[in-house]
């Protein structure tokens, strides 16, 4: 896919979460349960279309402005539109669409919700895919700028790369956290462990992240 950056880009939103509808072999990204974009996957698993929403008088003027954006991809063809994943729509007015069709779903939710759901994503913001609390460690806002915002490359992963468990859950696995996976707490979070743990502070400190995730789920 020629968009290699839009995974990062929609995930960095505040209130987002993802998921494969298996059925449909789409990954959809939402916002309060309801989807504002699905990368439509074909049978090798690749992307080829890129499906958002958008104003319908906007629409249906791209739609005549560039041959790869063509009326919404099994969706309502009014409100919903799929950009080819790899046609030729310039990155800046790809995310410009990826915005707008966010703070369209945002948009039709309650003020009420929406203050919840931003909120709900500004306190869960700092806390990373393996339930570590960012802000309890002295290095934050010092020296790392915690794994979510630094796509998991984080001070103490090696230089330039993301930290294991980061790779593995949301680099290559796709998921928002570890809470995800079936595996929870899995050997590579054995293999990450702080050398100023005992062996007992280090178990305890496994139990508390997978509550923390767990408790997030609700």
């Amino acid at each position: 896919m020629k968009y290699v950056w839009i995974d990062n880009y929609l995930m960095s939103k505040a209130g987002v979460t993802k998921d494969l509808q298996k059925d449909w072999n789409w990954i959809r990204y939402q916002i309060g349960g309801k989807m504002f974009v699905a990368v439509c996957l074909g049978e090798d698993n690749e992307p080829y279309y890129i499906t958002l929403k958008l104003e319908p008088t906007e629409g249906d003027f791209l739609r005549q402005q560039y041959e790869d954006i063509i009326p919404g991809y099994y969706m309502n063809k009014m409100h919903w539109n799929s950009v080819k994943a790899d046609g030729n729509v310039p990155d800046d007015l790809l995310k410009d669409l990826l915005d707008k069709s966010y703070a369209l779903v945002l948009g039709g939710f309650s003020k009420k919700k929406q203050q919840e759901l931003l909120a709900q994503s500004a306190s869960s913001n700092t806390v990373s895919c393996c339930g570590t609390e960012c802000t309890k460690c002295g290095c934050y806002g010092n020296i790392c700028k915690g794994c979510n915002e630094s796509l998991g490359k984080v001070f103490h992963a090696p230089e330039g790369q993301a930290c294991p468990i980061y790779e593995c859950s949301v680099n290559r696995n796709q998921y928002k956290n570890c809470r995800a996976c079936s595996h929870i707490p899995c050997d590579i979070w054995k293999k990450t462990k702080d050398p100023s743990f005992s062996e007992e502070e280090f178990e305890q400190n496994i139990r508390e992240r997978v509550a923390r995730l767990l408790k997030g789920q609700k």
